[in-house]
């Protein structure tokens, strides 16, 4: 097994791990980004990538992620491809584990970033990118004045329906029960929005050749099925924080790691950053300040602990 020794060890190479990279080797901390699948998480998703501020034209979010990998490791930073199997703290100093490397560190982010739930229905996967969403910030303004359905009965599903309605006056929800769960007063403002329930349904398939032209939905009560026309399916059935590695930290209802607002969690040194985090907003800008807040409160960690 062997045994490698960091200032700063990074779990996650999406958007919050690789900015954080940047600005902790910046910095003169020795640095490794530890990643099991390739960089860039969500933002790997999204084809064009019009609300960063500082980059025009639009980009996708892969080319995004590449500069910015290309970017941390100018200035430094290892990367390693690997899982993380398990996370302990030994005589101040915290020890990463994977299949067949050791990662000894003073100071370590938790950037493993969430997952949104998927429906799971035929062409959701095919089509993601092309129609299919999870992010009405991202791609709402695309679909102006085209017909939009969004998916879910939660908060989040009714308050993005009600951001669509602003892009187009065609916009239906579809919630597998007969009342929403989301708060009255955000159904109220959502159903005064001209925005459509579509009870008792579930969604079967979304269909479309090379981009989505409609969706299939079952009656769950009558089991009759109905096909919906539509350019583009916002799906909101919840979002899973990446925790497992870390399930004995704080977190808040909705299961994200709690950080103050240097990022750092309860145990000292141990900081987490992006999509993982309890915050009121996620994009790809949040993500990226939460990282160099994290750098800088992890330099100042080791710092103070000399």
């Amino acid at each position: 097994m062997e045994n490698l020794y960091y200032d700063y060890v990074i779990i996650g190479g999406g958007a919050a791990g690789l900015a954080s990279g940047q600005y902790a080797a910046r910095s003169g901390l020795k640095t490794v980004i530890i990643e099991s699948t390739a960089d860039g998480g969500q933002l790997m998703q999204i084809t064009e990538l019009e609300n960063y501020p500082g980059v025009f034209p639009q980009v996708s979010g892969a080319d995004l992620i590449e500069t910015l990998h290309k970017q941390a490791e100018s200035f430094g930073v290892s990367f390693e491809s690997a899982a993380v199997t398990s996370i302990d703290k030994q005589n101040d100093h915290f020890v990463t584990q994977t299949k067949n490397k050791t990662f000894t560190s003073k100071a370590l982010l938790i950037a493993t970033g969430a997952v949104h739930r998927n429906l799971n229905v035929p062409g959701e996967k095919e089509l993601a990118g092309c129609g299919v969403s999870y992010c009405a910030v991202c791609d709402g303004p695309f679909f102006r004045n085209k017909k939009i359905v969004v998916v879910g009965g939660g908060d989040s599903a009714c308050s993005e329906a009600i951001y669509l309605s602003g892009f187009s006056k065609d916009v239906k929800i579809i919630h597998r029960r007969d009342t929403f769960r989301a708060q009255q007063a955000i159904v109220d403002k959502m159903i005064s929005a001209g925005i459509e329930p579509v009870y008792n349904s579930v969604v079967k398939s979304i269909n479309g050749n090379q981009k989505v032209e409609s969706i299939t939905l079952e009656n769950v009560q009558s089991n009759e099925t109905q096909q919906i026309e539509c350019d583009a399916v916002f799906i909101f059935a919840g979002i899973l924080p990446q925790t497992a590695l870390v399930e004995m930290l704080p977190k808040d209802e909705a299961g994200y790691i709690k950080t103050d607002e240097n990022m750092q969690t309860v145990v000292p040194g141990l900081f987490a950053a992006g999509d993982v985090r309890s915050k009121p907003f996620r994009q790809v800008v949040t993500a990226v300040s939460d990282g160099a807040v994290a750098a800088h409160s992890a330099a100042e960690f080791i710092r103070n602990s000399k």
